[in-house]
């Protein structure tokens, strides 16, 4: 089954972990696919993403685009327009940690993580929302995280951001809902990711897993799989929520 034939999607940070597995999910099932990553020491891992895109027989391109950056969304929205003809589906996935006790936090880190997780959702949900409603249709999907809703003690700046895309999320919805166009957010747990590698092996991993009623920490394809169905029309009646992804960690 195609849940996505035909539609187009952009997705950003999506060189590798979740968003390498959104963007796989989604050509999977038809999907086009413009996909950012920031540095040039992605570009290779970008380019072998965008041929496997391709290979699943779908339109892809990969962009190199700072998402944390106004003018750069609103180009690579425009480009992408050009390019595709439109776009049915936005992956707000882009973001960072720099943990550090509050004692010990320069501004400089703050505002890193704030522009990077929330304001990053905010520019390019801005770019999308113009031909979404001239289309009268659209999926946005904004990736918070569980930390977002529980909180963690070292992580207050990306509990921060994180947090505050969950209420941008709720209000985008009730903007935009008269205008068939759905915004959600998904707060992963623990997935296994290069941002969470340390926590893999040893005595920390198997701590962190004891407080996870599933016994394990997600794969990247397990987030993917709540994103297509977030982008699909499986989920038509669904608008402003927040599906923890993340094993009943905070049940």
């Amino acid at each position: 089954m195609n849940l996505l034939q035909g539609k187009t999607a952009i997705v950003t940070g999506a060189a590798r972990g979740i968003g390498e597995a959104v963007a796989l999910k989604f050509a999977a099932h038809g999907c086009n696919v413009a996909f950012t990553y920031i540095s040039d020491s992605s570009k290779e891992k970008a380019e072998a993403l965008e041929q496997k895109l391709i290979a699943l027989g779908v339109k892809a391109k990969a962009y190199q685009s700072n998402a944390a950056n106004f003018a750069a969304c609103e180009s690579f929205v425009n480009d992408v327009l050009k390019e595709f003809g439109n776009v049915d589906i936005c992956v707000n996935n882009a973001g960072i940690s720099k943990d550090n006790l509050l004692l010990r936090m320069t501004p400089e880190q703050w505002n890193e993580v704030i522009n990077v997780n929330l304001n990053s959702v905010f520019y390019m949900t801005k770019q999308v929302i113009k031909p979404m409603m001239k289309a009268r249709t659209g999926s946005i999907i904004n990736m918070s995280s569980i930390i977002g809703e529980i909180g963690n003690a070292g992580q207050s700046s990306y509990a921060a951001s994180k947090a505050g895309v969950i209420g941008f999320t709720k209000s985008v919805a009730k903007e935009l809902g008269s205008r068939n166009i759905r915004c959600n957010a998904i707060a992963p747990g623990f997935v296994e990711t290069d941002m969470t590698s340390y926590l893999k092996d040893g005595e920390g991993a198997d701590k962190y897993k004891a407080g996870i009623p599933l016994g394990r920490f997600a794969s990247a394809e397990d987030i993917a799989n709540v994103t297509l169905f977030l982008a699909s029309d499986l989920s038509s009646y669904v608008t402003g929520q927040t599906i923890s992804a993340c094993g009943g960690l905070n049940i």
